[in-house]
């Protein structure tokens, strides 16, 4: 990853139950990532770097030079992913300890 690629917005899924979800709702999440990133590849604004299972959510990791652009890219996809109801997004805005700012998926 370039040093240039400090900004990330985490996109925080809620699972089904408290620990790791279901077959359905990974092969959900991975149509979604795949989506994802072919619109952050299409946009230029960074890159997807995957995904974490555990404690009844998911979580999506993105990186670019922009957060702001990042979400952009992303946020038509997760506006129509019924699944994202009740989760958020958290965009930080620099390297780890920077300012962040949550969106929640009501």
């Amino acid at each position: 990853m370039s040093a240039k690629i400090e900004h990330c917005v985490k996109v925080h899924v809620p699972l089904s139950n408290p620990g790791r979800g279901t077959a359905e709702e990974h092969a959900s999440i991975h149509s979604v990532s795949d989506r994802l990133q072919d619109a952050i590849v299409l946009q230029e604004v960074g890159e997807f770097d995957g995904d974490e299972f555990g404690g009844g959510e998911c979580q999506l990791f993105m990186y670019g030079p922009d957060a702001n652009a990042l979400f952009e890219a992303i946020l038509p996809i997760l506006s129509s992913w019924p699944a994202l109801k009740g989760g958020y997004a958290v965009k930080r805005f620099g390297p780890p300890g920077s300012r962040t700012e949550k969106v929640k998926f009501d």
